[in-house]
């Protein structure tokens, strides 16, 4: 088990439930347009979030951020340590910092130092895009035992001057290689581990890349905090995390859906009714299992496990509630709108 690291009031490793993080894709100068995607980023369930503080006026912005967002907010600082300062001052709760490139060990220090007397923690390691040159192999290419060299160089800096509150990346593009470099640390240190695929893609692949990355991580229990990195919008990013970790049984937040694949059987138009209902209840936030199936081989099965299910025939089916019929022969025209106030009246009371 790692140790618990403290980032405001969440606890990130120990025994705490495995937190999903993002990063904001706005100008972080426009304060407003920051502002409210984080804002869409915590409605989604986004724990923690971080953003781009490329240079002083950013790190002005930071206060007024802070101030009118819910979560934890993470500066990530490179190359200018005064950045970092200004950023501690605004009030962020955690630092992403590269000691690697801020060589000056004066300047480090005088960060390491404002970070510990502020209380906050500094995320530190290796990403696969930005190795420096004495941690890349012989041929010049990025290996596993080459980013723990470096992210442990990092760890052992800020160890030098009495400063623990670390938490560690390892994000590299190339899937088992990645992986490799999270085990090999995971047996090195008891830092919490941040744990990520770095520029995984769009939407689809990248997402797919991130599933098979971070869920044969997390099924090994190495892990404790996750970042999907996905091209566009980062509430997607969010989106997939949690849909990884339900996969797993990690974290069960929003609605868990199971819908049959399809075949010669299906009866009524189901990816267009799955895709439909899914969509009208993307807002809900709560624990519930939505099965929809095209016909009665498994569906009936299914539909008994499931709090809300839906059974096909031809252009009809019935809706089944916690296993038992709630609506039977239901014309396929209807469906759509039937299951959405089915699971919305089963909502209830229960969101947030």
């Amino acid at each position: 088990m790692t140790r618990p690291i403290y980032v405001g009031s969440l606890c990130i490793g120990g025994d705490a439930p495995i937190v999903v993080q993002s990063m904001t894709n706005t100008n972080t100068r426009d304060v407003d347009a920051t502002v409210t995607q984080i804002r869409q980023l915590e409605h989604a369930g986004c724990e923690l979030v971080r953003v781009a503080v490329p240079d002083l006026a950013s790190a002005a912005a930071l206060t007024h951020i802070r101030e009118r967002i819910g979560i934890p907010l993470v500066a990530d600082i490179h190359f200018d340590h005064r950045i970092a300062l200004a950023s501690i001052q605004a009030g962020v709760d955690k630092l992403r910092l590269n000691p690697g490139n801020i060589t000056d060990p004066k300047k480090i220090i005088e960060v390491v130092e404002a970070a510990a007397a502020a209380k906050i923690p500094i995320r530190v390691g290796a990403n696969s895009g930005s190795m420096a040159k004495e941690y890349l192999d012989k041929d010049g290419h990025v290996t596993a035992q080459g980013m723990v060299a470096s992210a442990m160089a990092q760890v052992r800096l800020l160890e030098a001057h009495r400063f623990e509150q670390i938490i560690i990346s390892l994000k590299g593009t190339d899937v088992p290689m990645t992986l490799a470099a999270y085990r090999m640390m995971a047996h090195e240190v008891d830092y919490p581990l941040h744990i990520g695929i770095t520029e995984a893609g769009t939407s689809w692949e990248g997402g797919l890349r991130s599933a098979v990355g971070l869920g044969v991580l997390l099924e090994q229990g190495i892990g404790d905090t996750v970042r999907v990195s996905l091209t566009g919008d980062p509430v997607e990013e969010v989106r997939v995390a949690y849909a990884i970790l339900r996969a797993l049984n990690l974290r069960q937040r929003g609605i868990t859906f199971r819908i049959c694949p399809t075949c010669g059987r299906t009866g009524i138009a189901l990816e267009k009714i799955a895709i439909a209902v899914q969509d009208a209840v993307r807002d809900l936030n709560v624990r519930l299992t939505v099965a929809m199936m095209g016909c009665v081989v498994n569906g009936l099965g299914e539909a008994r496990e499931a709090d809300v299910g839906l059974v096909g025939a031809t252009g009809r089916a019935t809706i089944y509630v916690h296993g038992e019929p709630a609506a039977v022969n239901v014309a396929e025209a209807e469906l759509i709108e039937r299951m959405v106030s089915t699971i919305r009246d089963l909502a209830g009371g229960n969101q947030p």
